[in-house]
C-alpha cells in the first residue's frame, strides 16, 4: 500500500498513522509517477485537482487551463491528499468510504 501526500498535510498524517504499513511518498520531494497520476485521473477525473488550494490560486489562467495530467506533474501539490493506493485500486481523500473500504475503523 502507498500513500501520496505531503508530510506537513494534517489529512495525510491521520491516515498514515492509521495506515502503519503503508509506504508513505511525498509529492513534493518525490512526485508522483506518471502512471498512477493517469489511473487516477480515469478513475477521479478533474476531483483530483484540489481547486482550493493556494497553488491554484497562485495560477494564472491559461496555466489552469492545462491538462491536468500536465499540471500534476508539473505542481504535484495540486493533487487532493492523501491518494492511496492498495492492490491496484486507488482512493482519494480519507473520507469514510475510503476508510470502510480500507478496512479501518
Amino acid at each position: 500500500m502507498r500513500l501520496y501526500g505531503l508530510k506537513t498535510c494534517d489529512t495525510c498524517r491521520k491516515a498514515l498513522k492509521n495506515l502503519p504499513n503503508a509506504e508513505f511518498v511525498d509529492v513534493r520531494a518525490q512526485g508522483v509517477p506518471s502512471d498512477v497520476i493517469e489511473q487516477a485521473l480515469n478513475d477521479f477525473g478533474n476531483a483530483l485537482l484540489n481547486t482550493r488550494s493556494t497553488t491554484w490560486r497562485g495560477l494564472d489562467e491559461q496555466e489552469r487551463a492545462r491538462p491536468a495530467q500536465a499540471l500534476l506533474a508539473d505542481h504535484p501539490t495540486l493533487m487532493k491528499r492523501p491518494l492511496i493506493s492498495s492492490d491496484g485500486r486507488l482512493f482519494l481523500g480519507w473520507t469514510e468510504e475510503t476508510r470502510k473500504d480500507l478496512g479501518v475503523a
